[in-house]
């Protein structure tokens, strides 16, 4: 898991005026709308004696704490200590760690990390989000697996002919193979293709008309980030669905996934529920087969695993995990979880920067190796 990327929190719906705790990474999270509306997102630890912030109150733009009353506003700025009295000074170092935040897409979304604002990685955008001829529908689900073998069955081209049979046909074709990958996306920061496919037509009365047999239908797939993916899909010039995925790790073997789909066709509201039904039936073949894989987490090398020339998206896709990790940005689990009894820790926020002597630790990550940027290729590679 990963620092310095943006994050899906909540839902924006499902943020009210009372603030909520989200894990995300591991840790927790205190959300919650200031006197303005405004989505907020604080590390859940009062640095005063460790109190859950999503567990008290809001004041005005601040966030008040249930144990001792201490308020923070979004930034993590201390701004109230009740027991110094109304015109003590506010020491700097009461300081929580607070994240930017974006809403948008009908989603509350973080940067945790504290890389200065131009240095930020991208977030996955929805280009046809606001586009006249395109209609939005939303799923918010968990599943038992790592984040990363979800993005991974994402990226992978050969498995909907036998996981979906709407998607293939289960194998039964001698014919059957992955045709080439057309190369897409931003390569700093993932990973996209596109590729021609056959696939049966569907046996839905009311999706009938706009997904009948093709041997040449075109869908395309990518990641942004660690965790960010789109899918593609071409049934007709007019009749698109383009889907997208933000994942976020609530540990290392569940996620929480935000699934927006945005549709070309069937604009009538009315369709949204078929259409989410329909999602959800292929996400359920997908966690039926990913909830059995062994092991539960990727293999830390690619040895592990025999790949095959239709797997090319899922190598690229742990190479930029490697190159991540060389930045110093992946989370030392094995050192969190060896911590965390006894000490509290927080993903450093962009404050870390500005200021000096925090009470909070910031979460342990793993060094960066000492490989040559020639060694990690062909390690990725191989």
């Amino acid at each position: 898991m990963y620092i310095n990327f943006w994050y899906p929190v909540v839902l924006s719906k499902d943020l009210d005026d009372k603030p909520r705790v989200v894990r995300i990474l591991s840790l927790d999270f205190a959300v919650f709308r200031d006197s303005q509306g405004r989505a907020q997102v604080l590390a859940n630890i009062c640095p005063h004696r460790g109190g859950s912030l999503a567990g008290g109150k809001v004041k005005g733009d601040n966030l008040q704490c249930p144990y001792h009353g201490w308020q923070f506003d979004g930034t993590g700025q201390c701004h109230k200590i009740p027991s110094l009295g109304s015109a003590a000074r506010i020491p700097a170092r009461t300081r929580v760690d607070g994240y930017p935040v974006v809403e948008k897409y009908g989603i509350v979304f973080a940067f945790l990390g504290d890389l200065p604002e131009a240095e930020r990685p991208p977030m996955l955008e929805v280009p046809e989000f606001d586009r006249e001829g395109w209609r939005a529908t939303w799923m918010n689900f968990q599943i038992p697996y790592s984040y990363e073998r979800s993005v991974e069955n994402g990226l992978d081209a050969a498995h909907n002919e036998f996981v979906h049979p709407t998607h293939g046909f289960s194998g039964e074709s001698t014919e059957y193979k992955v045709n080439d990958l057309r190369w897409v996306g931003d390569p700093e920061w993932g990973v996209g293709f596109f590729t021609k496919f056959k696939s049966p037509a569907s046996k839905d009365g009311e999706f009938a008309k706009m997904k009948q047999a093709s041997d040449s239908r075109e869908a395309g797939t990518g990641v942004i980030g660690p965790n960010g993916v789109w899918t593609y899909i071409k049934f007709a010039v007019d009749k698109r669905m383009h889907q997208y995925m933000w994942e976020a790790p609530i540990d290392e073997h569940t996620t929480n996934i935000f699934f927006m789909n945005m549709r070309s066709t069937f604009l009538d509201a009315e369709m949204d529920q078929k259409v989410n039904e329909m999602n959800w039936m292929i996400a359920a073949q997908d966690i039926t087969v990913l909830s059995a894989l062994q092991p539960p987490l990727t293999p830390e090398t690619n040895t592990k695993e025999f790949m095959v020339p239709a797997d090319e998206p899922i190598l690229r896709y742990r190479k930029k995990l490697k190159e991540w990790e060389q930045r110093g940005w992946r989370i030392d689990m094995a050192e969190l979880n060896r911590q965390r009894q006894r000490v509290a820790c927080a993903i450093p926020g962009p404050e870390r920067r500005n200021h000096k002597g925090w009470v909070l630790d910031s979460v342990p990550l793993v060094a960066p190796s000492r490989q040559s940027a020639a060694e990690l290729k062909a390690a990725a590679e191989h």
